[in-house]
């Protein structure tokens, strides 16, 4: 599956373009960097020059993740069960536009120690942002962290199910409204 890329669009951008679907069609270590510059219309020493080393590709793809929304952007004063569905709602809608390079990542963390340390940050942000919208309803500090760190977990199970192609993403209205509850 070829992409097509626009002519005018950055040599780096291209670069990562290319490498994100051939990452995620044969996998980082099946797949050179001479196919990568081919790809992307490059010449193979660009690739070099952007990215000293193939891991390097591989941290710069990381970075293209959308990053967690904050939960205090999505939070909804009185009500935390409201701020969690629009927290949930904001992150399904970030994992809508990067899912292949979410199923990229998810599949490289085994092996390749910076995307799991990446992918960790991400874990802790997901916490974070739950942490807040939790905070708004008031309640110990000790329960609204440890109620963070499950909920947080459940989304991120439901993100790494996700990759594996089920177009029925599960609702999580049953968690939401358990751990609104429980506060």
């Amino acid at each position: 599956m070829d992409h097509e890329f626009d002519p005018d669009a950055p040599a780096r951008d291209r670069i990562l373009d290319a490498a994100e679907g051939l990452f995620a069609e044969h996998g980082f270590d099946a797949t050179p960097t001479s196919r990568i510059a081919e790809r992307a219309g490059v010449p193979k020493g660009l690739v070099h020059y952007y990215f000293r080393r193939k891991p390097d590709l591989l941290e710069a793809l990381v970075e293209r993740l959308p990053h967690p929304v904050h939960g205090a952007d999505v939070a909804v004063a009185g009500d935390v069960l409201a701020g969690l569905r629009a927290l949930v709602a904001a992150l399904d809608r970030a994992l809508d536009a990067s899912s292949v390079l979410s199923h990229l990542l998810w599949r490289e963390a085994d092996t390749h120690p910076v995307v799991r340390d990446a992918l960790l940050r991400r874990s802790g942000e997901l916490e974070d942002a739950v942490r807040e919208v939790l905070a708004t309803g008031g309640g110990a500090p000790e329960r609204i962290r440890g109620a963070a760190r499950l909920l947080a977990a459940a989304i991120g199970h439901r993100y790494a199910l996700d990759r594996h192609g089920d177009d029925d993403r599960t609702d999580m209205e049953a968690e939401l409204s358990f751990v609104a509850a429980g506060l």
